[in-house]
């Protein structure tokens, strides 16, 4: 081995030497640099406080809730639930206590749409907030390059590199990266509290779709009842028509009768498959048979020879339901209860963060390219023989002129805050309002409830009692037909009646929010 061989190895030894110490110190500094860049950055967003809740501190005397710890019992049809501490909510698994009902809740958690869109939105909200966590650190990247130069004697000159790059890398002195970081974070719970209103109002959906489904059930049964009857009545005159006992007019006014019957259970028919195709939508699927007895089919004249069929199959009935008593607690317990509340804080917590943002846009952006790797002529000789080096590159970008844009953003940011405010106020007070009708129709409600049952017993004695002085001679045709008409609406009224007390229940339990959540916060 000759001597200039000999050299040639040493020089290459000594230049892969300096390459990696050149390596090594670029690498070490870079992560100083972001270090220091980290622990000196400032934040200029402004400092969050929650605006006071626009709300009476009780709630009204309309909704009948004492301001003390306790409540008066009301005269309702509803079993008193253990609540464990005072003021806590309940899940809904322990709210809605029938096996029915759960099961359909079950169905729709999993197979509706809107939810699925809804906890799909989290899913993106969480990878927006990883893309801004990641702008806080600066991305290494490989890249092997190569270039062919003419020259102008007609030869090419040839360039190969490879190395690792940051390309640039901002430091966030001025906390810009970082309050666009917050923001993203606040949109993400924010995004996660829509999925909660979601949820619960699918629940409360779905409970009040059942609820109707079974009401519909009743009035028809009310009515097949109360059609067979008028048929009775009917082939009754008209046998004493034939023989002169009655009047055609007492004919006329049965005939009447029975038709409206018809025509209210036709109405009723078509509102039981509307009921049922909007439960079905709300399930994400066909009600189950599980759910449903095998349908009978009743045939029901409709004049012309038709017997259309009623399907009559639910397994319960509408007031065998009932559900647990709700705290009401106070109008400050909302803020946790009710996700769409948390929502539209969080909405002002990101709005404050863009604040912080396009305030930092008044300042220097400082970024740095940084580069690390080898350059040959030779693609063969680039790992081996060619020239190791590195490169820093700082760049200091301060705005002089920009007609205004900046300022523009950051009055831009301050009237999105005040908006996010007033949607926050706007949001409590919504809350507000719908639990304070729920209370106050909770009552009025279960007196109404309480009236109609004695209503219609009263309006089944006098029928009763009509009846008897018709077959007597006492009364007339014409007044036990008013009897009978008042019994029916009765009837309907007290169903109708039974379902709003039931439905505003559930109301209210959404108006308070679900306790599964709010115990999670």
């Amino acid at each position: 081995m000759n001597k200039e061989t000999i050299n040639y190895k040493q020089a290459s030894f000594v230049i892969a030497s300096e390459a990696r110490q050149s390596m090594l110190f670029a690498t070490r500094t870079l992560i100083c640099i972001a270090s220091a860049a980290t622990l000196t950055a400032c934040s200029l967003m402004p400092t969050y406080e929650r605006p006071a809740a626009p709300v009476p501190a009780l709630w009204p005397t309309s909704a009948g809730v004492e301001p003390a710890t306790t409540r008066p019992a009301l005269q309702a049809p509803i079993p008193a639930f253990p609540q464990g501490r005072e003021g806590a909510m309940l899940s809904w698994q322990d709210y809605f206590t029938d096996p029915t009902l759960r099961q359909l809740i079950d169905l729709a958690l999993t197979n509706n749409r809107d939810l699925r869109v809804a906890v799909l939105n989290i899913e993106q909200a969480r990878a927006q907030l990883g893309i801004r966590r990641a702008d806080q650190f600066p991305t290494l990247s490989a890249a092997i390059t190569g270039s062919r130069t003419p020259t102008g004697t007609g030869s090419f000159i040839n360039v190969y590199s490879a190395g690792l790059t940051v390309t640039a890398y901002e430091f966030d002195f001025f906390g810009r990266v970082a309050s666009l970081k917050e923001q993203a974070l606040a949109q993400y719970l924010a995004t996660s509290e829509a999925s909660e209103t979601v949820r619960i109002s699918l629940i409360a959906s779905v409970a009040q779709s059942w609820l109707s489904l079974l009401a519909d059930e009743e009035l028809l049964q009310v009515s097949l009842q109360t059609l067979s009857s008028r048929e009775d009545s009917l082939k009754l005159v008209e046998l004493k028509l034939r023989y002169g006992a009655a009047s055609e007019l007492d004919q006329r006014l049965a005939q009447t009768l029975l038709e409206s019957a018809r025509v209210t259970l036709a109405q009723q028919t078509r509102q039981r498959a509307l009921d049922e195709n909007a439960l079905s939508l709300l399930l994400g699927q066909a009600l189950p048979l599980a759910v449903l007895q095998s349908p009978q089919p009743n045939p029901l004249p409709a004049g012309e020879g038709v017997k259309p069929s009623v399907p009559i199959g639910l397994q319960m009935q509408l007031q065998q339901l009932h559900f647990a008593e709700l705290p009401a607690g106070l109008p400050s317990e909302l803020l946790v209860r009710r996700p769409d509340i948390r929502q539209a804080e969080q909405l002002l917590i990101a709005s404050n963060a863009n604040i912080g943002a396009a305030r930092a846009a008044f300042f220097p952006r400082i970024s740095l390219t940084a580069g690390t790797g080898s350059a040959s002529n030779e693609l063969a000789g680039l790992f081996k023989g060619g020239s190791w080096g590195w490169t820093l590159a700082p760049q200091l970008v301060l705005p002089l002129l920009d007609a205004g844009r900046n300022q523009a953003g950051l009055e831009s940011a301050q009237a999105a805050r005040g908006i996010a405010v007033a949607q926050y106020e706007k949001a409590i007070q919504t809350a507000f309002r719908e639990v304070a009708d729920a209370l106050a129709s909770r009552t009025t409600l279960a007196r109404q409830l309480q009236a109609q049952q004695s209503l219609l017993e009263a309006d089944a004695d006098r029928s009763r009692l009509t009846k008897l002085r018709l077959d007597n001679g006492a009364a007339s045709q014409l007044d036990w037909l008013d009897a009978q008409r008042s019994l029916f609406a009765d009837q309907q009224a007290l169903v109708q009646t039974r379902l709003a007390y039931l439905q505003n229940q559930i109301a209210l339990y959404k108006a308070l929010g679900d306790g599964t959540s709010a115990s999670t916060r």
